[in-house]
């Protein structure tokens, strides 16, 4: 008998919440709306939504639209842990980065190419700055 693995399925009140936050967090992070709408794998008019204080608003998302939230509320959590202060919290993903992986672009360009891969990335290696593993 084959077993049958179940993606999580998240509530449209999740999926809102989980948006709305992530979309704040990158705009304090000075992203465009494309880079927003590439990382997080969103039309325009659902990042548009995202930003307005609708109550009435739901969005259902997927699981890779899900992760890529996880992925921005965590480096988010990262860099509140490493710094005390708000300019580096929120303009540290906008800084030129030199470490090898980042190649002098900022973790935002990188994160915007839209791919999983660079989301990954970017996070693993904010996050291993928690450890002085950089």
């Amino acid at each position: 008998m084959a077993a049958v693995i179940q993606a999580q399925a998240f509530t449209k009140d999740q999926c809102t919440a989980g948006l709305r936050a992530a979309v704040n967090i990158l705009e304090k992070w000075q992203a465009t709306t494309e880079q927003a709408c590439n990382i997080l794998r969103i039309s325009r008019s659902t990042h548009v939504r995202a930003k307005l204080p609708n109550d009435a608003w739901s969005v259902s998302l997927d699981a890779d639209q899900m992760q890529r939230i996880s992925f921005i509320l965590n480096i988010h959590a990262a860099l509140r842990l490493l710094f005390d202060n708000p300019e580096n919290v929120y303009g540290f993903p906008s800084m030129a980065n030199h470490n090898e992986f980042f190649n002098g672009r900022s973790p935002l360009e990188v994160m915007a190419q839209g791919d999983m891969i660079s989301l990954y990335e970017s996070f693993r290696r904010i996050d291993s700055l928690r450890g002085a593993q950089w």
